[in-house]
C-alpha cells in the first residue's frame, strides 16, 4: 500500500508560508497518513452514521406504532358521533310510545327514526346490495338453500333475501344470505 501525503490543517499554514518563500517560517515536517488510518477513520464515520440511522428508524417505528394505536382506538368515533342524533331520536320515540296510544303516529315516528339511521349510514359510505331477481354470484351472495322454481327463467337467480348484504365504500363488508332457485 502506498502512503498518501495529507497535511494536517494545523500545519497547512506553516507549509504554505514555507512554499511561498517566507523567510521566518520554521520548517515543518509533513506527517503522511497511511491508507489504513484513513480507512479506520472512514469506518468510524460510517459506524456513527449507521448508529444514528438505526436510532432514527427505531424512533420512527415507535411513533408510527403509537399513531396506529390511536387511530384504531378512535376509528369508530366518526360513525358513533353521527349516530348520536339517531340515538336521541330513538329515546324520543320510546318516550312517545309510552305516552301515546295512537298507533299511526307511533308508526310514523319509528319510520322517521329508521329513515334517519339509513341516511346516516349511507352518508358514511354504506350501501345495501340489491339481490332479489339477480343472478346468483358467489362473490356477493351466500346461498343458504335452493328451492325448486316453476319456470326456467328463475333458475340460478336469487329468489329471496334472508339477510341483506352491504358494501362500504364499494367494498363488501357483509355478504347477502339468499335463497337460490334450482
Amino acid at each position: 500500500m502506498e502512503e498518501k501525503d495529507i497535511i494536517n490543517p494545523e500545519t497547512a499554514e506553516q507549509v504554505e508560508n514555507t512554499q511561498n518563500g517566507a523567510e521566518n517560517a520554521p520548517e515543518v515536517e509533513i506527517e503522511p497518513i497511511s491508507e489504513l488510518d484513513q480507512a479506520k477513520a472512514d469506518l468510524a464515520d460510517q459506524k456513527d452514521k449507521f448508529l444514528r440511522l438505526m436510532a432514527e428508524f427505531d424512533n420512527y417505528k415507535r411513533r408510527t406504532a403509537k399513531e396506529r394505536m390511536e387511530l384504531i382506538q378512535t376509528a369508530g368515533k366518526d360513525v358513533i358521533v353521527s349516530l348520536l342524533d339517531v340515538l336521541d331520536d330513538c329515546d324520543r320515540a320510546e318516550k312517545q310510545l309510552n305516552t301515546s296510544d295512537d298507533i299511526k303516529v307511533q308508526k310514523e315516528g319509528i319510520q322517521l327514526v329508521f329513515n334517519k339511521i339509513r341516511s346516516t349510514m349511507q352518508a358514511k359510505g354504506l350501501v345495501a346490495m340489491e339481490s332479489i331477481g339477480k343472478d346468483f354470484d358467489v362473490e356477493l351472495h351466500e346461498a343458504i338453500t335452493e328451492v325448486p322454481v316453476p319456470n326456467d327463467k328463475q333458475k340460478g337467480k336469487v329468489i329471496d333475501e334472508v339477510t341483506k348484504g352491504y358494501l362500504l365504500n364499494e367494498k363488501i363488508i357483509r355478504f347477502a344470505k339468499v335463497v337460490v332457485g334450482k
